[in-house]
């Protein structure tokens, strides 16, 4: 959500906790003073909606790592994929955000808020999406056990949780994300929030197998998709893959009766799978007692996965094809694709037809995209996955009115899908003049209330300066920045805009309350010597420093964590 719908108090109020914390646990361990006992309660260490709070800022700075693959179409994937889980699970009210870590270390963790990032390694590891949504719904399983406080109360640190979680708001983002950078902020099962020794227990690991098995019988994926993906990881490394032990077992290590267990408990599950009655037995009644409403959902069988996925075609194939080109090396992979296609029959498929296309349009060689698009295009007409890719090849050899007539058509079909917005709105703006510049940022308006993307703001942004509105561009340039872990730079954005002569009454109150949210973060970030990439304080203290507990470029602010 951009920073204007966010409240201040509700905000600030978790940071300058945890920062407090920060230096009260550092203070304590100089002093040999033992800090009160927070209680045993999972509530009493933090309450739901600090969590949440924590949890959009670990993402931000994330994001401020290019440690996200962004990408809306992949983004509502797995989200939808997440909340078909969560609709099943034990608690199906309760928050949750899904998101791809652009990293190919095969991994997923959990953080509060129920924030659950999924490494792009491991999505194209899996084999089908029975066995996503299991590493996901083992993921569930441990924020829907409060599996998070338990781990960091259990660990005795001086502040157990409130200052682990303040690492996803002080992770130092150098101008450089080469090396290891992101293994380095993400060492450990728990990301951003934990640190080696901080580990969930055998008993957390089997509690949370169970209940996630539980929620795939019962969001309707096969039961056994767990056990099977663990097993497929130890055979690909038994198979040779250098020696490395992936992050996953590390994190959530996998031995013999771990795995019985699980099978066992898929079989009694599918078991009773088979008893149920075939097709959709959702009802009104129960959707509205299980969920929380849901704005202009007239039919909640809607919800309900459909057979054959996008248009005859395996959307989870699609998808994992495109996590592998957008989180590689185009032109590496448009070689893999080519090679493989020519030399193994079994490789083609439609899903590798859509990777190889994807590849080679986004290396530059549009027309030699479409060819292999034409086939499956003409298999499976209206697809809207395939359709955005011919629109994006169609632009890249060159075609741009052909490009805009998809783009066209599809925003008429799907006049709020952020995919098709987003990709139109570059379109207009990135190659017309003023009046289809303006277009596009009317086409993205709708999108800005109820997105956390910083590409939707900032190719609003583009579009709305080259259609002459400067304020509104300005507004959403800072906007990005936010959302992008640089509070420091939106502010002063935000100031250099207050400063223009030709603000109309609504722009400046407009300003002004983005400025007075965003003053007292960026103070209390100064105060605490907390370090950002765009902290003007400290722009040469981002590597290692002994004296503030850095390691790698993850800085903990004075007494450590």
């Amino acid at each position: 959500m951009a920073m204007a719908k966010r409240r201040p108090a509700p905000f600030l109020r978790p940071l300058l906790l945890a920062a407090a914390l920060v230096s009260a646990a550092g203070a304590a361990a100089q002093d040999g003073v033992r800090l009160p006992d927070l209680g045993s309660s999972a509530d009493a260490l933090i309450s739901p909606q600090d969590a949440q709070d924590y949890g959009a800022a670990m993402l931000r700075q994330m994001r401020a790592l290019d440690m996200v693959l962004d990408d809306p179409l992949l983004d509502d994937y797995i989200n939808d994929l997440g909340y078909r889980l969560v609709a099943g699970s034990e608690k199906p009210k309760d928050h949750f955000s899904f998101f791809i870590v652009k990293d190919d270390v095969i991994n997923a963790f959990a953080a509060p808020g129920g924030y659950i990032a999924v490494n792009s390694g491991l999505i194209v590891l899996t084999r089908n999406e029975s066995e996503l949504a299991g590493v996901i719904a083992h993921e569930i399983g441990h924020i829907n056990q409060n599996h998070l406080q338990r781990a960091f109360e259990d660990s005795r640190k001086n502040a157990p949780l409130l200052a682990l979680v303040l690492l996803g708001a002080i992770a130092a983002g150098a101008g450089s994300h080469s090396g290891d950078a992101p293994a380095a902020v993400l060492m450990g099962g728990q990301g951003l929030l934990a640190q080696r020794e901080i580990n969930f227990t055998r008993k957390d690991e089997t509690e949370a197998d169970r209940v996630g098995i539980q929620t795939l019988a019962n969001a309707g994926f096969d039961p056994h998709a767990m056990a099977s993906f663990f097993e497929h990881m130890q055979d690909t490394l038994r198979a040779g893959a250098g020696g490395d032990v992936p992050a996953l077992l590390q994190d959530h290590p996998v031995f013999p009766a771990r795995i019985s267990d699980a099978r066992a408990r898929a079989d009694v599950l599918a078991a009773q799978q088979k008893l149920r009655p075939a097709g959709s037995t959702l009802t009104r009644e129960q959707w509205e007692k299980a969920t929380a409403p849901m704005a202009y959902l007239k039919d909640p069988t809607a919800l309900q996965p459909r057979p054959g996925g996008a248009g005859g075609l395996d959307t989870y194939a699609l998808m994992r094809e495109r996590v592998r080109v957008l989180s590689g090396d185009a032109a590496k992979l448009a070689t893999y694709y080519g090679s493989s296609l020519a030399k193994h029959p079994e490789f083609d498929t439609p899903a590798n037809r859509y990777g190889y296309a994807l590849a080679l349009a986004r290396s530059d060689r549009g027309a030699l995209a479409l060819a292999q698009l034409q086939p499956l295009l003409a298999a499976h007409p209206g697809n809207q996955v395939l359709q955005l890719a011919q629109a994006e090849a169609e632009l890249q050899a060159g075609r741009r009115a052909d490009a805009l007539a998809i783009y066209r058509d599809l925003s008429a079909r799907s006049p709020r899908n952020r995919a098709v917005a987003l990709a139109y709105a570059k379109a207009l703006s990135e190659g017309g003049g003023k009046d289809e510049a303006a277009a596009a940022a009317n086409l993205l308006r709708p999108l800005l209330d109820d997105s956390d993307e910083p590409d939707i703001y900032r190719t609003y942004a583009r579009a709305s300066e080259k259609a002459g509105d400067g304020v509104r561009a300005g507004e959403a340039y800072a906007d990005a920045s936010y959302l992008s872990g640089r509070p420091f730079d939106a502010l002063e954005q935000l100031r250099r805009l207050l400063r223009r002569d030709d603000l109309d009454y609504y722009a400046r109150a407009r300003i002004q309350g983005r400025i007075a949210q965003l003053t007292p973060l960026v103070m209390e970030l100064r105060k605490r010597k907390i370090q950002t990439e765009d902290n003007p304080d400290h722009p040469q203290q981002l590597q290692s420093s002994p004296a503030q507990g850095c390691t790698g470029r993850l800085c903990f602010s004075a007494g450590g964590g």
